[in-house]
Order: structure tokens, then sequence, then C-alpha cells
């Protein structure tokens, strides 16, 4: 995803000093802001596993948790050779942050392994995804109360399927086994609209910005999202669903793909399901034929375009290349993707950032009702769901009783809405998303002291986590 220079200041570095900057609109009594800021407890383990060859090779992973105010602790396990304890030490602390943003009653926790998947067969993963849960739960960081892991970059609902199982097999007895992780398959307790979650969310984040007209001023855009010309780095998960959600439900052009290739470009748009497809095939998006291929990818970062979307890794914008960003509006849907001096540079010229901390909260949102059927042991919508097309259809036979006319077809599809598990989740995250920017909003319009859209959103996360932490007593 065409990886910035690595920046003198750490990740975690970066995201205390934007903790910090926003605790100055804080009153708070001694010693709660370094409580807020600092990491409860960091697990690192080393094991062994035996891979198809016969030979054992040793695996390292870790697991933060930021702060357990709220139980249980919530965030994602990424495999990737590039995974290190001061990442997870920041993911887990963001993951704080995001929860109390958009209301998810979790505290914050992240894992790692420091593995690449690709090199292993599907045996060999299985053995070290269980033996990596099984040296997680022996330490106490996988439970359906106190810490709930997720996929994220290099794992998936498979890797979850085999921790759930893992823990099963040591916990036998417990009924709530299932909500040890989420993400999970459909079929195994997982819940419909959780891979697409982050993706849709940054979907919902940019719809809520776009009906805030005086918002969207600050970005000198005009004020509807059509039509917009987005730059969106990395098309894994989270790039890929938010691309093609925009592209196909928003009337947003995507002109420009980032990966770790290169950058393809058309500026009347990519047709994004065949760019994944060629993805998927080939590995890159090299020898795509729908657009104009660039090797230097960091290029398509500092595209003139309406909206930039880093949806790849964290430190993708530094001082080497914030003076380059031309897009005036930035859409952070991963996590840290913009280093705090080129957010400082990108404030002082009044470049609207949408923070990580809210944009790409879709994950957790999902995690969250996911944990909770899981808790409650029925699906969304299986005691209701009739009765809401009973109560539908009614309503249509009276309209059609009292006008003497059939309905159209339009009318009566809207009416017709189904109470599904996916249009129940997309529902609450689409609410939950809408809500959290209304509070943001809020935050950065009701103080003249606060002039960014990330400071706003830490100062709303901070007033929660210290009213927790004031309220049960420190």
């Amino acid at each position: 995803m065409a990886v910035a220079d690595r920046p003198t200041t750490s990740f975690s570095q970066n995201v205390r000093h934007m903790i910090d900057r926003a605790l100055t609109h804080f009153d708070l009594p001694p010693g709660l802001p370094e409580l807020i800021k600092s990491c409860n407890s960091i697990l690192e383990v080393q094991f062994p596993v035996r891979l198809d060859s016969g030979e054992y090779r040793i695996f390292r992973g870790w697991r933060a948790t930021h702060s357990d105010h709220r139980l249980p602790v919530k965030g994602g396990i990424r495999f990737s050779l590039d995974v290190h304890q001061d990442e997870v030490i920041a993911l887990a602390t963001l993951m704080t942050f995001k929860c109390a943003i958009v209301n998810v009653p979790f505290g914050g926790s992240k894992g790692g392994l420091e593995i690449d998947p690709r090199q292993y067969s599907i045996d060999e993963l299985e053995r070290i995804t269980r033996r990596f849960a099984r040296e997680l739960y022996m330490k106490g960081y996988i439970s359906p109360s106190t810490n709930v892991p997720a996929p994220d970059m290099g794992t998936s609902g498979r890797e979850m399927a085999w921790i759930a199982d893992t823990y099963k097999a040591l916990n036998p007895t417990d009924i709530n086994y299932l909500a040890c992780v989420t993400g999970k398959p459909p079929e195994l307790g997982g819940i419909r609209g959780r891979v697409e979650a982050t993706g849709r969310g940054v979907q919902y984040a940019l719809r809520e910005f776009f009906r805030h007209r005086d918002d969207v001023q600050l970005a000198r855009l005009s004020p509807e999202l059509a039509g917009k010309r987005v730059v969106i780095q990395g098309l894994g998960n989270v790039g890929y669903h938010t691309a093609k959600f925009l592209s196909t439900e928003d009337d947003v052009r995507i002109i420009c793909v980032v990966e770790h290739d290169g950058a393809v470009i058309n500026d009347d748009g990519l047709d994004i399901e065949r760019l994944r497809a060629h993805l998927v095939e080939t590995g890159g998006v090299k020898g795509f034929p729908g657009g104009r291929y660039e090797s230097d990818g960091r290029s398509g970062l500092e595209m003139e375009c309406d909206i930039l979307i880093p949806a790849a890794m964290e430190s993708q914008i530094t001082l080497e290349n914030v003076d380059r960003i031309k897009a005036p509006l930035v859409v952070e849907a991963a996590n840290g993707p913009v280093t705090f001096d080129a957010d400082s540079r990108l404030r002082a010229r009044g470049t609207v950032v949408l923070p990580d901390m809210y944009v790409n909260a879709g994950g957790v949102t999902v995690s969250y009702f996911e944990w909770i059927k899981n808790i409650s042991h029925i699906r969304f919508g299986r005691m209701d769901r009739r009765l809401d097309e009973l109560r539908n259809q009614r309503l249509m036979d009276a309209l059609e009783v009292m006008t003497g006319r059939e309905l159209p077809e339009s009318l009566r599809n809207g009416l017709d809405l189904d109470s599904d598990e996916l249009t129940l989740v997309r529902s609450g995250l689409d609410d939950t998303m809408r809500l959290a920017y209304q509070e943001i909003s809020e935050a950065f319009h009701g103080s003249e002291k606060i002039t960014d859209f990330r400071t706003a959103a830490m100062c709303v996360a901070i007033k929660k986590i210290a009213q927790t932490h004031l309220e049960m007593g420190v």
C-alpha cells in the first residue's frame, strides 16, 4: 500500500500526542489524564508449532489491554510480519476511544501475531492460530466476559472460528463460548453484515458528514456526496467495501486506487468489482485494463481529488508527503494513517480530517451486535420479523382501501422492507454512525478552542471515559 517512510515518532507516541492535545480542554483530577492514556497491560508470548515439514518454528505474539473501565475489552487480532508491540498498544488505545465515541460499552484491546499467513498451509495456519489462542486463554486474554478478539489485517472469520472452537474445548461448560470472539462466519454464530461493517461504516460516516452543510463548507466542497472524486488507498476488506458502496449506492467516482505495487487511475471512475477480481487473481493492480497504471503508488495520495480515503496502514501521511496532499477532505478508514505532525500541518492549512477513531468504528459496532446475539442466544429478527411483515401488509391494504387505488410498486417496496438480520444490522450501524457524528460535530461547534474534528472526537471520548472512572471510583 505504498508504505510511507517510517516516522521518527512511534505510532503509540502519535496517539498519545493526539490525546494530550484533547486533554488541554479538560480540568481533570491529577493522575486521571495519565490513567486515560496509559496501557493497562501488555502480554507477549512465544510458542513453538510443528510445521508440515516436521520443522518446529517459534512464533511471537502480543495482546494489549489499554483500558478495562468497561468490560469486556474489545479489539482485533492481526497477522502480519510488520506487527510489533508498539503498534498493538497504539491500536488498543484507539479501540478504547473508538468504543466510547460510538457508545459501545467495551474497553479497548488489540492483538497481533508476527507472521505472514501466506507462507503457511491451511493446516499449519490452523495449528498456529489454535496455539496462539490457547496461549492467550491461559494468560486470561480471551473470554466472553473480559476480552473478546475479532478479525483484523491478515485474519478473517476462519481464524475466529478456530479460536472459538479452541476456547470451547478449553471451556466445555461455558454456554456463551461463541461470544469469546466476533467476526465469525454467520453459520458459526457470526452475524450478517460483519464482513462489510467497517467499509459500510465509512460510507455512513461520509453520508452524515454531507448532511451537515456547515461542516462540508469547511472542506470547501459542494454540499452533495454524489459526483465526488475519491482516491482510496488499499483495496482490502475495508477499502473494497468502502469503494463498492460509495460507487454503486452514492454515485461517487473512485478515480484512483493505491495498492502495494502501485496505483491505478481512471478519471471517469474505476470499476471496483473488476479491479478487486484482478487484484485477487494477480496479487496487485498492475496490468488492470480499466485504468492507467503508476508504479509510484504514493503519487496517488497526492492526486487532485475531493476526498482522500487512506484505508491501508498507519503512518501513510507524514511530514515527508503531507505538503503534497491536495484533497480538501481526508477520511481515515485505516487506523492511524496520518501522523501527529502531519495532522498538525493539515489542520494549519484548513484540510478537514475525519478521524479514524470515528470513521472506522463500524467494525466494532457490528461486533457489539454479534456479541449481544451470542450472549442472548437468539438471532435478531426471529421474534418480530413476521409481525412486522403482517403489520406492513395491513398498512398497505388499508391505504389501498382508503384510496381505492393500488399502491405503486416503489411505495410498496418501501413499506414492505424486510426486517431480517442484515437489514437490522445495517439500520443499527447507520443510526450509530449518525448519532456519533452529531456528538462530534456538536463538540466541534460548541467550543471556539476546538478547531478540528479529531480533537472534537477525542474530547467526546475522554468525557465519557473520565466520567466512568470517576463514577466507579479510581
